[in-house]
């Protein structure tokens, strides 16, 4: 069983080095570090058998306190949390507890008490910083905490071993029940956190991913992709008294802004923008970058004078950030063309077309403007 356990440990340890080397997630790093020394630690543990007890029995035992501490500190990384400097201490205190002398069993009681209550305390703390994420990301994540928390809880039933007479094992030796439950255990927690770590990891990874699919990379707004998979559900809410909105966005003389203050400037005003349609837009609302300095909002629930309201202040805005900072020979101002809706549209790109037409409509009267057109296809400007 302590061979098994050698080789599953220093598999993980290898498989997630190599996916650390890939993704180069940090915590992948800390939970290969984990495994590893758990290899060196079962490693040492032979050594029992040729009478080298302080090495093969309490340093082993050592490695595998600063194994789960390399565990509770990959989860920290995952899950973002901070870990008090208490915890980065443990493993010291453990190496501290090595200096104190041999006193017989007392020593050995003592011992024991402390390397199954410490592994159990940074097992448990692990899986406790997993509560909060546990519905939220994965079956790899959920299955963590609990075996986590199924790991922890034995190391403390183990460590009340010391303080209830008569189970008290001889450790020296590889016999006794709680060496064999031990070693049973230790296995599959090895294989089965190990699982779950890659697992998490893995569905972390490719949330990710999908999720900058779906995001401009400049200005992280949805990109016109994403827009067209989520604006079905805010169509499916269009009705009679509840009216939807699309409004196209343009900014007016863009190009001067790069020709005079270089693309970077041209990058900072096009993320500015995004930054002031994200702090205006009303909850549930969709927002996109269609490309270039051209955006769209999707309204749900609104009238015309909440859409010139906007609109409005979304100008003002603009318009005075534009001539602060990008000084231009023209006004670097923004021209909007909305169209209000009662009913589903038979595409996305149908309502940006009568977006578009709109937007049309405010360049060739002079820019600096909305222009709304409504259902019945009569146009207002502002």
């Amino acid at each position: 069983m302590l061979t098994i356990s050698v080789a599953l440990a220093a598999a993980a340890a290898l498989y997630l080095a190599v996916e650390w080397r890939s993704v180069r997630e940090r915590s992948l790093l800390f939970w290969s570090a984990g495994f590893a020394t758990i290899t060196v630690g079962c490693v040492l543990s032979l050594l029992r058998m040729s009478g080298y007890l302080l090495v093969g029995i309490w340093f082993a035992n050592g490695l595998l306190v600063l194994a789960h501490w390399f565990f509770l500190t990959g989860v920290a990384r995952f899950t973002e949390a901070r870990l008090s400097r208490g915890w980065l201490l443990i493993p010291l205190f453990w190496a501290s507890l090595l200096l104190l002398p041999d006193d017989g069993p007392l020593w050995s009681k003592l011992m024991l008490l402390a390397n199954s209550w410490l592994v159990a305390l940074l097992s448990l703390r692990a899986s406790y910083l997993l509560r909060p994420h546990g519905k939220s990301l994965s079956v790899g994540a959920v299955q963590l905490r609990y075996v986590l928390l199924v790991h922890g809880a034995f190391y403390l039933a183990k460590g009340m071993t010391v303080i209830i007479p008569g189970t008290l094992i001889d450790l020296a030796a590889f016999r006794g029940e709680i060496i064999q439950i031990s070693l049973v255990e230790g296995a599959m927690a090895i294989m089965l956190i190990a699982l779950s770590m890659t697992g998490t990891e893995r569905y972390r990874r490719e949330k990710r991913m999908a999720r900058l699919a779906a995001r401009d990379p400049l200005t992280s707004l949805y990109n016109r992709r994403a827009l067209e998979v989520r604006a079905p559900r805010l169509f499916e809410e269009i009705a009679v008294g509840r009216p939807g909105a699309l409004l196209l966005i343009d900014i007016d003389n863009f190009k001067l802004v790069n020709d005079l203050h270089g693309h970077t400037a041209g990058d900072r005003l096009l993320v500015a923008l995004s930054e002031m349609i994200r702090s205006l837009l009303p909850e549930r609302a969709l927002a996109a970058r269609l490309g270039g300095d051209e955006f769209v909002i999707l309204l749900g629930n609104v009238d015309a004078e909440a859409v010139l309201e906007l609109s409005g202040k979304l100008r003002q805005q603009f318009q005075g950030i534009a001539a602060q900072d990008f000084a231009t020979p023209q006004a670097v101002t923004l021209s909007i063309g909305a169209s209000l809706f009662d009913q589903a549209p038979a595409s996305l790109a149908a309502l940006i077309e009568q977006g578009d037409a709109a937007l049309y409509q405010s360049k060739r009267g002079g820019r600096d403007s909305i222009r709304l057109m409504d259902r019945t296809q009569v146009s207002s400007a502002l």
